[in-house]
C-alpha cells in the first residue's frame, strides 16, 4: 500500500509551530551547544541520490530489512515492499533530508526486532490498509522536528528545552526518541483501530503523548522517558 505524495509532511504543514515567549531566554552549556548544531548541520542535508554515501546507506537500510533477499538496484519495484511510495526511494526524501534515512537506519541497528516488528506489522490485529512502513518513518523524522523546533537558533517549547537537556547527556538522543516515537505512533495505532487514511491523526496524538512526556521534571536522560520501555532491546 503507498500514498499520495502530500503523506510527507502534509499534517504539519497544515499546523502552526506555536511559541511561548516566556521560553526565549535561556542558557545552553557549551556541550549542548555544541551538539545542537551538529544535530542542526543534520537537518541541513538533502538526500543525494548521486553521493556514494547516501546510496550506500540505502543498500544497508534494505539489507537490515530484508537480509536474504537481493535489491535489484536503487530503483526498483521492490523498495514498496519496505513502504516506499514508488521506486525510487529518493524522491521520499524530499520531505526531510538525509537526516531521515539515518534515523531509519538507526532504528535498524540499535533495537533491530522493534524495527523488524514494525516494518512486517507482527503485532495486534492489523488495518487491511496499514500505512506504509518507510514513509510513516520520515512523517515520524518531520514531525520530531517540528515538535522540538530544531529550525530555530535553540528551541523555545518546553518539550524542545528539556531534549536539548537530554541531547548534552547523549548525542544520540535524537535518533532514540524517534525510535521511541516510531514505536508510540505505532502502539496508538492499534490502540486506535486506525486504518490508512487516519494516519496524520494517529501521529497528531502520538506528538500530543510525546510533547507531555518530555515536559516531565523527571526525565534526566533519554531513557527515563516512560514509552522507552516500548523498545525491544
Amino acid at each position: 500500500m503507498v500514498g499520495p505524495r502530500s503523506w510527507i509532511g502534509g499534517l504539519f504543514n497544515r499546523s502552526s509551530n506555536k511559541r511561548n515567549e516566556k521560553f526565549i531566554d535561556y542558557l545552553l552549556t557549551p556541550l549542548q551547544e555544541e551538539r545542537l548544531h551538529r544535530l542542526q548541520e543534520r537537518l541541513q542535508t538533502p538526500f543525494d541520490e548521486s553521493c556514494p554515501d547516501h546510496q550506500k546507506a540505502l543498500r544497508v537500510l534494505w539489507d537490515a530489512a530484508f537480509p536474504d533477499v537481493t535489491l535489484n538496484g536503487l530503483i526498483s519495484e521492490q523498495w514498496k515492499e519496505m513502504g516506499w511510495q514508488g521506486p525510487n526511494p529518493s524522491t521520499d526524501f524530499r520531505g526531510c533530508g538525509f537526516i531521515s534515512l539515518e534515523n531509519l537506519l538507526f532504528f535498524a541497528k540499535t533495537y533491530p526486532e522493534s524495527f523488524r516488528r514494525l516494518l512486517f506489522k507482527q503485532d495486534g490485529n492489523r488495518a487491511m490498509w496499514e500505512y506504509p512502513f518507510a514513509v510513516a518513518g520520515i512523517n515520524v523524522s518531520f514531525m520530531l522536528i517540528q515538535m522540538l523546533d530544531l529550525y530555530s537558533a535553540k528551541p523555545r517549547c518546553l518539550p524542545g528545552i528539556n531534549f536539548v537537556r537530554l541531547l548534552g547527556e547523549n548525542e544520540e538522543a535524537f535518533d532514540v526518541l524517534y525510535c521511541i516515537a516510531f514505536e508510540m505512533m505505532d502502539a496508538q495505532w492499534l490502540a486506535m483501530r486506525a486504518s490508512y487514511m487516519e494516519f496524520n491523526e494517529v501521529l497528531q496524538v502520538t506528538r500530543t503523548q510525546l510533547q507531555r512526556e518530555l515536559s516531565l521534571e523527571d526525565i534526566n536522560r533519554i531513557h527515563d522517558l516512560p514509552a522507552y520501555n516500548l523498545l525491544y532491546h
